[in-house]
């Protein structure tokens, strides 16, 4: 891939709209590393026994556990291939960038034959208006998590960190990572969940009574006063305790939502 370097920065390359999806098949979450095999593998049977039944792939953010350039995930081309060949045969492939891999760019888009898109995004889905977002700008309780959330979103700060070299970039990454996981152990499932009333006042200055999201690893439909919220299930097959899970939501007719486990 070319570097981002000589590409604009990730946070103004997506797409603010897009054609309208007939029946897609939405993901999230997903965190693909080398460290985790099984969900890798469990991607590729995805990507080989179900994606193909849908004409639109839609993956909301976080289908990679980290990413912090274009430039920098030589690792990671197998699965650029799976998206570029799904592509290929005249399907659509559309991404957003999640708070794990917000440094997805355009670069990345072209390798895998992808519509990269900004988060959140008015989509039209078998012709209901549908707000897509990835989630976590909603999880307003973590006021430690939203000033960093909003550094990371600064297009001037990626056209910054991008200038850095690929070991420079990697060892900020691992440092907020750890970071990071320190500081869950102390927060509540409340703190790091959607604050409700943050996503009406988005759906209500999107016009529409539909938002889907991930992020929050909470799968379930909300039916809320005047919209519906549904959360996309997050995938994990490596986990400590054995359990095994994957999802998402796909459309019955009317344009009416449903989770899927698989």
């Amino acid at each position: 891939m070319d570097t981002q370097n000589q590409l604009p920065p990730p946070a103004l390359a997506g797409l603010t709209e897009i054609a309208p999806l007939t029946s897609p098949i939405i993901i999230s979450d997903l965190h693909l590393a080398p460290t985790k095999p099984k969900t890798i593998m469990a991607f590729v049977r995805f990507m080989k026994t179900i994606a193909p039944r849908y004409p639109e792939l839609v993956i909301l953010g976080d289908l990679f556990d980290y990413w912090i350039g274009d430039d920098a995930h030589p690792e990671a081309q197998p699965v650029i291939a799976l998206l570029k060949l799904h592509a290929a045969t005249g399907r659509r492939v559309i991404v957003m960038p999640g708070n794990r891999d917000v440094m997805l760019g355009a670069a990345f888009a072209r390798a895998a034959g992808a519509e990269l898109i900004r988060d959140p995004i008015v989509a039209d889905i078998c012709g209901r208006k549908t707000l897509l977002a990835h989630g976590d700008q909603w999880c307003l309780r973590d006021v430690a998590y939203q000033k960093f959330r909003a550094l990371t979103h600064d297009s001037r700060w990626q056209a910054m960190m991008l200038m850095k070299s690929v070991e420079e970039r990697l060892a900020i990454a691992k440092q907020a990572r750890a970071q990071s996981e320190s500081e869950k152990g102390e927060k509540s499932m409340a703190d790091m969940d959607v604050v409700e009333s943050a996503v009406a006042e988005a759906v209500k200055a999107a016009g529409v009574d539909l938002v889907i999201h991930g992020h929050t690893h909470k799968p379930a439909a909300h039916m809320q006063n005047g919209y519906e919220r549904w959360v996309i299930p997050d995938w994990e097959l490596d986990g400590p305790d054995g359990t095994a899970k994957s999802g998402a939501i796909t459309f019955l007719e009317g344009a009416r939502p449903q989770i899927q486990m698989f």
